[in-house]
């Protein structure tokens, strides 16, 4: 099925149970002719945007007083450049890694077009949002301990699950960027970051540009461990020319409003 044939169905779908309160994913399945699989994807991708609650068997409508971060905080349009960028880097039955974080997050819906795809996460949320695209990568995830301030599975399970594995890139974010050190965080859980850049070919990071010259003290991924550095065009030719000195490449994404 097309995209926009999808898109159409998510949208109907979310309609009927605003309109109705709660609707079953067998109805669903037989109103919209197509399998409960397909259904329940639907469902996941609604509830990823706000426009309802799964619940066992279907879905309610989205109780008015309910609001969270998750489903308020909008994809900043540098966000959103930065995602593109870091999209066109990707190819047909790549092995990669999306790290947990709103920038690497906004990755997940311009995959719907890659094939073949095996990726690797520790956050919940990326989990739950490539499973509801519709070209279905392998999704692999690192379990761990769960870190409630990274909102993501860290710790030395984590660390060895993924020696097991090796991949083509791995796409991170950071707290912060020092032009002559590398990333940084506020976060001390940092061995998962670094193992996870040891098993990758490439390490893309995608930060935006106000994060640039942060002081945050916890040095997360040095310049030599970095291949790519993609943000957005606030970052000034001054700083771009100190980064790529330490070999990384830096793309400056075009912010369009």
């Amino acid at each position: 099925m097309s995209k926009r044939n999808t898109q159409q169905r998510r949208h109907a779908i979310a309609v009927m149970v605003s309109e109705q309160g709660e609707v079953s994913v067998d109805v669903l399945a037989h109103h919209f002719s197509t399998s409960e699989v397909t259904i329940r994807k639907d469902l996941a991708a609604l509830e990823i945007t706000g426009s309802l609650l799964r619940r066992y068997g279907g879905a309610i409508a989205m109780p008015s007083e309910i609001v969270t971060t998750e489903q308020t905080e909008q994809v900043s349009v540098c966000k959103l450049a930065i995602a593109q960028a870091a999209a066109q880097q990707i190819r047909d039955h790549h092995r990669i890694i999306i790290d947990s974080g709103s920038t690497t997050a906004a990755l997940i819906s311009l995959l719907g077009g890659k094939q073949g795809l095996i990726v690797m996460t520790n956050a919940l949320h990326v989990a739950n949002a490539l499973n509801a695209l519709e070209n279905e990568p392998t999704l692999l995830m690192t379990g761990g301990t769960w870190d409630p301030h990274s909102e993501s599975f860290q710790g030395q399970v984590a660390e060895s699950v993924l020696r097991s594995y090796d991949f083509d890139q791995l796409f991170i974010g950071a707290d912060g960027i020092d032009v002559e050190r590398g990333t940084t965080t506020f976060n001390e859980l940092m061995g998962l970051s670094r193992v996870m850049a040891e098993v990758s070919r490439e390490v893309v990071v995608m930060v935006e540009s106000n994060k640039v010259g942060r002081k945050i003290p916890n040095l997360e991924l040095a310049w030599q461990g970095i291949s790519t550095l993609i943000t957005d065009e606030g970052l000034s030719d001054t700083d771009k020319a100190s980064i790529e000195q330490h070999g990384v490449r830096v793309i400056r994404a075009v912010v369009t409003v």
